[in-house]
Formats: structure tokens, sequence, C-alpha cells
């Protein structure tokens, strides 16, 4: 795995000489994702954060053998970021291809997670990969460059949070194939976290049960609700020896909001509950 920043873009690569990433399927996304790259479409994961979207990603790339490439999008990321730059080198200037080039040229799959937080440059850009053409533009080299057979453009965004200027507009979702992802069934998501943490069953089965009891206080007008992502801390916390209540309480309620009077509530529905 290799890490680097450009311009406070975190870009993350992954290759396969990793283990193969735990992933439970839901449906039939597999299915639709290994469709969808045989015929060259890109492909939109929609759905709330820590319902397993960048994991599913990891776990295809693996499937097919293939370099991931994930940017995580925020609010200045741009297209510059993601094509590419020229720096200075010692007494010359050189060009850099950005992590969208790379996977163009070498036929990686590039994961924009959250996309409708870069800006809209970005969108612009890409729209020629997202359709018939498959090829990149360059405009700092004057260049086109068609796609590699294998390469694949994939985005996330969270449909539940974005909010007015942050929404990707129709014209771009219709450019993808688009699979919504949501939290799992109550036996699902405790499997999940026995095999991602080896918590005992019954310890996964009542989280589950607190996450969904939360999930459905829509009265509290919580931004996010409880992911599986923060189960799997709260589990691994209590798997390493800390107080069921107490990683709870940190892992799965604190994290939900800062405020005190539903921290208090949240973490006494807890307690009656494991």
């Amino acid at each position: 795995m290799m890490l680097h920043d450009l311009k406070n873009n975190t870009i993350k690569t992954l290759d396969n000489h990793m283990d193969v990433p735990y992933y439970k399927p839901i449906a039939k996304e597999i299915e639709v994702f290994e469709h969808s790259y045989a015929q060259k479409l890109s492909f939109l994961l929609k759905g709330p954060t820590g319902t397993g979207k960048s994991r599913f990603i990891e776990f295809m790339a693996h499937r097919l053998g293939k370099k991931l490439i994930t940017v995580s999008c925020h609010e200045e990321t741009s297209s510059t970021d993601l094509i590419g730059r020229y720096i200075i080198k010692g007494a010359e200037t050189i060009w850099l291809d950005g992590p969208l080039t790379t996977a163009v040229k070498t036929g990686a799959f590039l994961y924009l997670d959250e996309i409708a937080e870069a800006r809209p440059d970005v969108i612009v850009a890409i729209h020629s990969l997202t359709d018939h053409r498959r090829e990149l533009f360059i405009d700092k080299l004057g260049e086109t460059i068609k796609a590699h057979q294998d390469f694949m453009l994939v985005a996330s965004f969270n449909p539940g949070y974005q909010r007015g200027f942050k929404e990707l507009k129709p014209s771009t979702r219709q450019r993808f194939v688009a699979v919504s992802f949501s939290y799992p069934q109550a036996k699902i998501e405790a499997d999940i976290l026995v095999n991602e943490t080896n918590i005992l069953e019954p310890d996964a089965k009542k989280l589950v049960n607190i996450a969904n009891k939360i999930r459905n206080l829509t009265e509290l007008g919580l931004t996010e609700t409880v992911s599986t992502r923060l189960l799997v801390d709260a589990a691994k916390l209590i798997r390493s020896g800390l107080p069921k209540r107490l990683a709870v309480h940190v892992a799965v309620v604190e994290p939900l909001t800062d405020d005190i009077e539903i921290v208090s509530a949240l973490n006494d529905l807890c307690d009656l509950m494991i």
C-alpha cells in the first residue's frame, strides 16, 4: 500500500499483494459491478457513511486483480489535483501526472470518494471518461489520452447529508451505473462484526440491536446515525478488553453528536441494552 498527499488530498494506492479484504455481499452488487466493468461503464456508490462503500470497491479491485487508486475528495479538490501539474525539479520544470491520469494510462480503478464534495471542475474533467469517448483531455499539455481498456471510474457520495451545491446533478448521476448501499439486515451486520473483529456472536447481536434502536430514533435529528463502521470500532474495543458499556459510549454514542443531553440519553439507552 502506498500513501501520499497532494494539496491536502489523501491519495491511497492499493495493489493486490495484500490479503483479500473482507466483504459481505448485501444484494447483487458484486454481479452488477462485474457486468459494469465488462461493459466499461462508470460506477456510482450511493449511501450513508460507514455502510461499506469503500470496502466494497477495495474488495472488487482485489477480486478482479486491478490496482486501486483512491482520492478522498473535499471542497478544495480540483481537476488539477486529479489530472496533474508542472513541478520544478532541480533546474527544470517537469510534468507530474495526477491520480486520474495515472489510472487512465495504466488501467487502474480510480475511486473518487465523496465526489460531491469536490469542486465543479472535477465533474467537468471526468465527463469525457464517463461516456462512449472514454478519454481524458489535459489542457495544460494540449493532449487527449484514450483510457486503457482496464480503466474504470468509480465514485461515491452520501445523498443523506449533501445539500444545495454539494448535491450531484441528475446529468452527472446519469453517467454512472448506480447502486445504493444501506445498513445490512441484522443477521448480516452481526456476521460482519464477528468476521471483522472476532467478537462473540451474542455481543455482536447486542451491538446491532443498539444500532437499529438508535437508527429508528429519527426525532433526535442526528446528521448521521450509527454506521456499521462505528459498530466495528466498538466491537474491537470490547474484544480488546474494554468494558462493553464504555466501548459503546466512546465508539458509538460520542461520535454521533456533541449535544450533552442527547449523549446522556443515548448512553442510558445503550446501558440498558448491553
